[in-house]
């Protein structure tokens, strides 16, 4: 079983000690903070696009592709009714000269994210006070 812990700073902030280290909150100045670091759902969007990104960057070192140039673009798109994000885009925009015969591999890869297969079968959440 991994931990982690979960520290109230002052105002707004959080801070989650895993591992070795310190991953800083805040919420925006609307809602009370002071955005001295993202909002906690502002890295989980991040961490979509950066674990999609970490499988385009580890396809590309297996086969030898330079990575200079590759970006992803991550757009979600927000539910009119409900506010909730209904899809997320993810483009991997390719720079000339990227092997054509691998285009349709480097998404694949990209669709690796475990971040992403953590979203399509979402574990089980028990919240719970104790003293």
């Amino acid at each position: 079983m991994q931990q982690m812990k979960i520290v109230l700073g002052e105002n707004q902030r959080v801070e989650a000690h895993y591992k070795n280290f310190v991953i800083k909150s805040d919420q925006p100045a609307r809602d009370g903070g002071d955005e001295s670091a993202p909002s906690p759902f502002d890295l989980f969007l991040a961490s979509l696009g950066n674990c999609a990104g970490y499988y385009v960057k580890k396809f590309c070192k297996e086969r030898n592709i330079p990575e200079e140039g590759i970006e992803l673009l991550q757009r979600m798109h927000r539910n009119k009714d409900t506010g909730m994000i209904a899809r997320i885009d993810i483009d991997i925009v390719l720079p000339p000269g990227f092997p054509e015969k691998y285009k349709g591999a480097v998404v694949k890869a990209a669709e690796a994210c475990s971040v992403k297969k953590h979203i399509g079968s979402a574990p089980e959440f028990i919240l719970r006070a104790s003293q």
